[in-house]
C-alpha cells in the first residue's frame, strides 16, 4: 500500500541537533520513523517552520523522505511560548502545497492544531502523536519549574477529540490520554518507538570508546545525556553525586560524570551548574555540548551506566539507545521508562527522585563492575527487539485504520475545527 504522508513539526525541525534548544527525542523519532516508513514504501514530507538559518525550501533527508520549510512568522528562532500564534499562518502555508497527501501525521500539540486544520482543508485523516502531555508534566513539576499553560491543555483536548487515530508510545501514555483527555480507546493505538541499531551497537567496546573520547580507562562513569532542563532532572543527578561522594569519598579519585547536552534556556544550565558549585562537585562533572548520533553512541559505550532521572518521560529514547550500545540504565520509574528499561536485568528503576536512593544505586554499580557487564549484555539483547522497522510497520497499520475511518465518515462533511487556540487566530480558523 503506497502512502503519501504529510508529517508536521511546527516548533522544531527534524534537521536540528537533538539535545539543543527544543530538539530532543521527538526529533530523533520523526527522522527515524520517516526513514523506516519510506523503506516500507511510504513517501513522507516533513513540514516545519522556516527559521532562516540558510535552510533551503526542500531538503532530501533520505530516499522517500523530504523536509519542507514553510514560511510562517519571523524567519528566526522563537521561544516555544510564541508558537501558538504561528499555528494558523503555518497551516495556511501548508494548505497552499500542491502535492496531495493520503493523511497527515502531527507531532506535539502545536502540530496537532495545524493538523486539525489540514484534516479539514485537505479532507484527509489526522493521526497524532503527543510525545508529551501537559497534564502529565504539570503533575510532576520540579520545584520552581513553570507549569504548562491552560492554552496547551485546551489545545491538547481539541487534538485528542479531532484525530482519527492517536499513537501512544506506551500503554501508560494511552491510559493518560483516556483518563486525562477523554480519548476513545478504539482510536488510541500503542506503537513502541524503536532504536537505530546500525548506529547504536556495542561496537569495539568500552575501552576503545574511552580512548577515543579521552576518558580515563579505570574511571567510574555515570553518564547524563539530554537537554538540561528541570523536567529531565539534572538537579537530581547533581545531588546524587554529592551524596555519593559524602558516603564514599574514596570514589572521588575515579568518578567522572559527563553531562552531554544543551539547555532549553540560559538560566537552566546556569542553575544546574550553580547547584554543583554549591555542593562542591564541579570537579567530577564534565559538561559537553550535544553531539551527532554517531558520537553519542561512543559516549554511551564509554559509560558504566546512563542516568535518566526524569520527572516525566513519554518513552525515553536515550535509555534504549544506551542499552543497544551495551550500557545499563539507572532511571526514574516514570512514564515510558519502565517499558524501556527491564528493572534488575538491563538496568535499575528508582521510584521517586530522592538523590540518596540514586546515590545508593550508583555506589552499588561502582562496587560491582561484574554486574555492570552482565546487565550491559542483557541490555543489548533487550534493545534488539525495538527496531524502527517494527515501529514503522505498526504505524502503517494505524494509518490504514485512520484511512478506513475517514472513508467511513466521508471527508466531504468533515467537521470544522473547534474553538481556536488563541483569539488572534479566531478569524483565520473560521475562514479555513
Amino acid at each position: 500500500m503506497s502512502l503519501r504522508v504529510a508529517m508536521l513539526s511546527v516548533h522544531t525541525s527534524p534537521l536540528h541537533q537533538p539535545g539543543t534548544g527544543d530538539a530532543g527525542g521527538m526529533n530523533v523519532y520523526m527522522v527515524e520513523l520517516s526513514r523506516a516508513l519510506a523503506e516500507q514504501g511510504a513517501e513522507v514530507d516533513l513540514f516545519t517552520r522556516c527559521r532562516g538559518e540558510g535552510a533551503p525550501p526542500l531538503v532530501e533527508l533520505a530516499p522517500g523522505v523530504r523536509v519542507r520549510h514553510l514560511h510562517a512568522g519571523p524567519r528566526r528562532a522563537l521561544p516555544k511560548e510564541a508558537m501558538p500564534d504561528l499555528v494558523v499562518p503555518f497551516s495556511l502555508a501548508l494548505l497552499k502545497e500542491e502535492r496531495r497527501y493520503d493523511l497527515v501525521h502531527s507531532h506535539y500539540w502545536l502540530s496537532g492544531q495545524a493538523g486539525r486544520i489540514a484534516q479539514v482543508g485537505w479532507r484527509i485523516p489526522l493521526v497524532h502523536t503527543a510525545h508529551t502531555l501537559a497534564r502529565v508534566k504539570n503533575a510532576s513539576l520540579a520545584e520552581g519549574d513553570t507549569p504548562e499553560p491552560e492554552l496547551r491543555v485546551r489545545g491538547e483536548h481539541q487534538v485528542v477529540g479531532s484525530a482519527d487515530r492517536l499513537i501512544a508510545n506506551t500503554a501508560d501514555e494511552a491510559e493518560a490520554l483516556r483518563s486525562l483527555y477523554g480519548a476513545e480507546g478504539a482510536r488510541t493505538e500503542v506503537v513502541r518507538p524503536g532504536v537505530d541499531l546500525r548506529t547504536f551497537r556495542p561496537g569495539d567496546g568500552r575501552a576503545a570508546a574511552r580512548a577515543r573520547l579521552g576518558l580515563p580507562a579505570g574511571a567510574f562513569v555515570p553518564l547524563y545525556a539530554g537537554r538540561i532542563q528541570p523536567l529531565k532532572g539534572p538537579d537530581v543527578l547533581v545531588r546524587a553525586v554529592a551524596e555519593l561522594l559524602r558516603e564514599a569519598p574514596e570514589l572521588r579519585r575515579r568518578l567522572l560524570v559527563p553531562v552531554v547536552g544543551g539547555h532549553s534556556g540560559a538560566t537552566e544550565r546556569g542553575s544546574a551548574w550553580r547547584l554543583a558549585e554549591e555542593l562542591g562537585v564541579t570537579d567530577v562533572l564534565r559538561p559537553c555540548p550535544p553531539v551527532p548520533q554517531e558520537r553519542l553512541a561512543d559516549w554511551y559505550r564509554a559509560a558504566d551506566v546512563l542516568v535518566v532521572p526524569s520527572r516525566s518521560e513519554s518513552f525515553g529514547l536515550v535509555a534504549v539507545e544506551a542499552q543497544a550500545c551495551g550500557t545499563p540504565v539507572l532511571a526514574a520509574a516514570v512514564g515510558g521508562l519502565p517499558t524501556a528499561v527491564w528493572d534488575g536485568v538491563t538496568g535499575m528503576l528508582v521510584r521517586g527522585h530522592d538523590p540518596v536512593e540514586y546515590a545508593r544505586r550508583l555506589r552499588w554499580l561502582a562496587e560491582h563492575p561484574e554486574a555492570v557487564e552482565t546487565m550491559g549484555a542483557a541490555a543489548v539483547r533487550h534493545a534488539r527487539g525495538m527496531s524502527w522497522r517494527v515501529s514503522a510497520g505498526r504505524t502503517i497499520e494505524v494509518y490504514r485504520g485512520a484511512l478506513e475511518r475517514g472513508m467511513g465518515q466521508g471527508r466531504r462533511h468533515a467537521p470544522a475545527p473547534a474553538a481556536p487556540l488563541s483569539w488572534r487566530n479566531e478569524k483565520a480558523v473560521a475562514q479555513v
